[in-house]
């Protein structure tokens, strides 16, 4: 009877479809915790719908008392003194994303399959070169890229938005760290099946790696939605530029009291894809941070 009730204990502590007494202590833990990482995103929400008058109350108020879209409805009319409906710029945020985490999944994952699965010459070099990478930030090299982007032809294009964000060294590590982790028997059984580098790489590596795909396409994604320099290092027409450029150009040609409205829509507008996309592929994030650092 003892060891019933001792194993029936440890798992209702490990099982957390079943309530136990034993996980209150959890939960007065984690309770205040998630609520401490919550109040900033409800913040957000209710400042964005916060009139002008609210928005400049002292002492500040967190809820708003008197919800207004007129944020909002002047974000969208702002964007018809350049001459560009706020839907172009938009589209060319979403467009740009989209590619963006396209390209960025299969050139990490072709180049950390290579780096985990395939032998040739180089390859600790050039995969200390990846890790080289890592550690310099945009504007560290802005010079070199933009030097890169002219002699590619590709300044003031749709093209710039994609050609500087597709290349992903985090990216290349995360994926090489868990194709480390797939056992060569399944790759040598498939290769005595017939099959090719490239149906290994797409019918039983892909699979197999799910998680830190999706972690990666977050990356990507935050990487391109939420970016400036693009548009305004190479691009100068301004029907290519993006959303992130226009919220950040919102003060220009605005008082700086009527333009904080505004701002605080434009806040949101960049934060809820983010979280949202974050929130449909948590699952596989965490598994991500679980076994990246396991051989």
């Amino acid at each position: 009877m003892k060891k019933r009730k001792k194993s029936s204990y440890f798992g209702a502590m490990i099982n957390p479809t079943n309530f136990h007494r034993s996980q209150i202590k959890f939960y007065m833990i984690l309770i205040p915790i998630l609520l401490l990482m919550v109040l900033p995103i409800i913040f957000i929400i209710s400042h964005a719908f916060k009139p002008l008058d609210e928005l400049y109350a002292y002492p500040p108020r967190f809820f708003a008392s008197r919800v207004t879209f007129d944020n909002f409805r002047q974000l969208m009319n702002a964007s018809q003194q350049s001459g560009i409906p706020f839907g172009r710029y938009l589209f060319n945020s979403l467009m740009s994303a989209s590619i963006v985490i396209f390209l960025s999944l299969l050139l990490s994952s072709l180049a950390a399959f290579a780096f985990s699965f395939l032998d040739f010459k180089g390859k600790k070099w050039l995969f200390a070169a990846n890790q080289v990478a890592i550690m310099f930030v945009a504007i560290a090299v802005a010079v070199p890229r933009y030097i890169v982007m002219n002699v590619l032809g590709v300044t003031n294009s749709f093209a710039a938005h994609i050609v500087p964000l597709i290349a992903m060294p985090v990216g290349v590590f995360l994926l090489k760290q868990f194709m480390d982790q797939i056992p060569r028997e399944l790759h040598d059984a498939a290769k005595i099946d017939g099959a090719n580098r490239f149906q290994i790489y797409r019918m039983i590596v892909l699979p197999l790696v799910k998680p830190a795909l999706a972690t990666i396409a977050i990356l990507a994604f935050q990487s391109a939605w939420n970016n400036v320099e693009t548009s305004q290092l190479f691009i100068s027409d301004e029907a290519l530029k993006t959303l992130p450029y226009y919220f950040s150009t919102l003060t220009l040609g605005t008082s700086g009291i009527a333009a904080q409205g505004m701002a605080a829509a434009a806040s949101l507008i960049i934060f809820l894809p983010n979280i949202i996309l974050f929130i449909i592929l948590q699952k596989n994030v965490m598994n991500t941070m679980a076994h990246s650092g396991l051989k």
